[in-house]
């Protein structure tokens, strides 16, 4: 297996396990990277690597795992195990301060911009000393001030990114919640166009029933049950009722209205009909779905538009299908 896989799946199982798993696998990281000077081969005039220089790099790398809960506190902490790492012992160089690095890019991702702007400043000053104080050489300060710059820079991209993707993760939500209203809406739509359709057509085939009552009423209602007149989804748009959780307002009673008909139980069966009224008379057609029973009837009124059943056309209503089912 490869050093590259290897290392992808390390990183995977950090971020699996959150933030402290990610400040686990960049504190191994650094270290690997403190290591270095004591396994590469060195000058003869160089200070000998000890077992105590290297315990002193791993205290520098410690605070990293801490970065996120106190990234101004590791700040300060690393240069102090800096301090201490090369005046009590004067161990080998390292070719960059890594954990100071990482420590200031944390500080300028995730500190306010009062103290981040703050730490910024202290941050170059302390470069400016540090290489005034040791080599005096130009181009070394530009070469720091860079790097400590491009962490900087990388700390105030990470806070961008992050802001970026909630917003493009925000918008998405949106749209989709926004195609899902448009959806449902178009639904509802698309239910009361059906509606007005079936209302058309059962009140067409109502009116054929009156007027063509001696050319036969039943075949009529017949045909419209059957699916002759509304066929696909209007025939099934006129059967269906809606969910057994739906309630009528005031009784509570099982929802018994669809797109185009009503439902009881009389005598045991399910009957489906559409009623209609005029000024003077009360028209139905009425059948089981199976028309095994089919009922047309046209019953003079002087109440054609009142809320209860006429008493002549509910005597009717019995007498073909049953009386009321209980429930």
């Amino acid at each position: 297996m490869r050093i590259r896989d290897i290392a992808a799946r390390v990183r995977g199982r950090a971020l699996g396990a959150g933030p402290l798993g990610t400040d686990l696998l960049v504190a191994l990281l650094v270290q690997a990277a403190m290591t270095m000077p004591f396994v590469v081969p060195r000058a003869p005039e160089l200070p000998e690597a000890t077992w105590t220089s290297y315990g002193l790099t791993t205290l520098m790398v410690l605070p990293l795992v801490a970065r996120r809960r106190a990234p101004v506190a590791v700040l300060l902490a690393v240069p102090a195990a800096g301090a201490l790492y090369t005046f009590t012992v004067d161990g080998p160089g390292q070719p960059l301060p890594y954990t100071g690095l990482v420590a200031f890019r944390t500080v300028a991702e995730l500190s306010s911009p009062p103290k981040r702007i703050g730490i910024a400043v202290l941050t170059a000053a302390a470069v400016l000393v540090s290489v005034g104080l040791g080599s005096d050489d130009l181009r070394e300060l530009f070469f720091s001030l860079f790097v400590f710059a491009a962490a900087y820079a990388f700390g105030r991209f990470t806070v961008t990114r992050r802001a970026y993707l909630r917003a493009v993760e925000y918008r998405s939500r949106q749209l989709e919640l926004t195609h899902r209203i448009e959806a449902e809406q178009a639904a509802v739509r698309e239910r009361a166009r059906i509606a007005r359709e079936m209302h058309d057509v059962l009140s067409h085939a109502v009116s054929l029933v009156i007027v063509q009552a001696e050319a036969g009423p039943v075949a009529v209602t017949r045909a419209l049950f059957s699916g002759q007149v509304g066929r696909g989804p209007l025939l099934q748009e006129m059967f269906a009722l809606p969910d057994s959780l739906v309630r009528e307002f005031g009784t509570g009673k099982p929802a018994a209205y669809s797109a185009g008909l009503s439902v009881m139980r009389l005598g045991g069966r399910e009957v489906r009909g559409k009623t209609g009224g005029r000024w003077g008379y009360n028209t139905a057609v009425a059948a089981t779905r199976d028309l095994s029973r089919t009922l047309v009837y046209s019953v003079n009124s002087t109440d054609a538009k009142g809320e209860g059943m006429n008493p002549t056309a509910m005597n009717i209503v019995v007498a073909a299908f049953g009386a009321p089912s209980a429930g």
